[in-house]
């Protein structure tokens, strides 16, 4: 397991690609809030906020444009390892080591509900069909299906084909994709009722599906990102350059789907050019793992990356990487720092 370390601060360069991605590269702020490890960053749809989750058993909104700690939700008895935020806002669902789906009201900060039905730790929360259902992936070596509208607390579906812990899961129009510490991408056809298997042979720790719904990014364990076609399973690249060989982290690609951005066990945040495969820059972000990160929506603009990190008893950060301050300094990038140790399942 690797420990806990205070981030680092960096004074990069702007550097904007040929494709047209403004890739985020300046230290903006360090925003302050939690009371240990930060597990989880996650802007909104829009990118006007961003919640962060940790070891604290917290969730915090923030607005990461002025640095201001807009609202802490408590209420989990372990910690919470992801959030996904509905469309609209106005509700979030958090998970984490207690077992539990907790759907949030924004505003007041209430819980609405808690679905229970998993018997390990929830490792990931996604939005499904239109924000009515809930998807998650667990320890447990499944994936659950929560209907948000009903009045029951138990899942809809149930998918146990993994052969061990589930690290991510993804949903993309009638499908939901999954990736586990066995190997193995799984994509489910729900209109169709059926399952597909790609086998990378390496335990998989985060997935993303391209914007055009064409390609799926698997960051793999062997210090590799692989790209493969979503419909043949063929490998189209690998990504490397990079160390990944004992920490669960996230990977992503910039609005254009011109760059791979993925992170380092060194604490470095890398892009990668989607076609060619080279690495098209890299940065020290934190001392540390970098072990999440998001992308803003909508891109083209000025970045924000978002990370955190505890150090011992010192101070609990999330720190910031940005370019220029444009369009109301929207956001680009958020990255999350922090120790997750991965464990096959029992």
């Amino acid at each position: 397991m690797i420990g806990p370390f205070l981030p680092e601060e960096l004074d990069a360069s702007n550097q904007t690609h040929a494709a047209g991605d403004k890739l985020p590269l300046n230290e903006q702020r360090i925003l302050k809030g939690h009371e240990g490890p930060v597990l989880a960053v996650r802007f909104n749809r829009t990118g006007a906020y961003c919640f962060s989750c940790g070891k604290d058993r917290n969730v915090v909104l923030w607005n990461p444009h002025n640095g201001v700690r807009v609202k802490t939700y408590a209420g989990h008895g372990y910690e919470v390892r992801d959030v996904a935020v509905a469309r609209d806002n106005s509700v979030f669902a958090s998970c984490g080591g207690d077992k539990q789906l907790f759907l949030w009201d924004v505003s007041s900060a209430r819980v609405i509900r808690k679905f229970k039905g998993h018997d390990n730790t929830i490792n990931a929360v996604t939005y499904a069909a239109e924000d009515d259902v809930l998807v998650t992936a667990g320890y447990d070596q499944c994936i659950k299906v929560w209907d948000c509208k009903s009045r029951s607390l138990d899942p809809i579906q149930t998918m146990k084909m993994f052969e061990d812990s589930v690290t991510g899961v993804v949903a993309h129009s009638s499908e939901i994709v999954g990736c586990s510490v066995d190997g193995t991408l799984r994509r489910f056809d729900i209109r169709m009722g059926r399952v597909y298997i790609d086998s990378l042979h390496h335990p998989v720790t985060s997935l993303a599906i391209s914007h055009d719904g064409m390609c799926i990014l698997a960051a793999c364990l062997d210090s590799t990102l692989r790209l493969l076609d979503k419909s043949s399973g063929e490998l189209l690249a690998s990504y490397t350059g990079h160390l990944h060989q004992a920490v669960k982290m996230d990977c992503t690609l910039t609005p254009s789907d011109a760059h791979v951005v993925g992170a380092s066990e060194t604490g470095e945040v890398m892009y990668w050019d989607l076609v060619e495969a080279a690495v098209v820059h890299r940065f020290k972000a934190h001392s540390g793992v970098v072990c999440s990160l998001d992308m803003h929506p909508e891109g083209g603009g000025p970045a924000d990356e978002l990370g955190g990190r505890h150090s011992q008893s010192l101070d609990k950060l999330i720190s910031g990487k940005s370019i220029s301050n444009l369009l109301h300094g929207s956001a680009d990038l958020v990255s999350g720092e922090d120790y997750l140790g991965l464990l096959k399942g029992t």
